[in-house]
């Protein structure tokens, strides 16, 4: 299957103060890879507000299988983060992901 990279967009709870809750999340996700060696690449950010409706907040991660993907996913650092600092600024149903296959000479 090669490689697999999962996408997350995140949308805030109204009244949420977007900037802190974005530098919040922010600060907590860049511990992962330090943590978390299956991950390959990881790249996040708040949306650019460049057009209406986006989501929130993107997270983007790539491992080289999906054993990989799965480690992050059950990994203890990561479901901490989740917990504590992403899931406090979530609006119901505002997270939505995919995994999708990535080939080897993209890794």
């Amino acid at each position: 299957m090669g490689g697999v990279r999962h996408v997350v967009m995140l949308k805030f709870k109204t009244g949420t103060d977007e900037k802190a809750a974005a530098a919040g999340i922010t600060e907590g996700l860049a511990t992962l890879p330090g943590k978390i060696p299956q991950i390959m690449s990881y790249v996040f950010g708040p949306d650019l507000g460049l057009s209406e409706g986006n989501y929130d907040y993107v997270i983007t991660a790539d491992f080289a299988d999906s054993e990989a993907y799965k480690a992050y996913a059950t990994h203890v650092e990561h479901v901490a983060v989740v917990t504590n600092v992403i899931k406090p600024h979530i609006a119901p149903g505002g997270r939505v992901a995919v995994q999708l296959a990535i080939p080897d000479s993209k890794l």
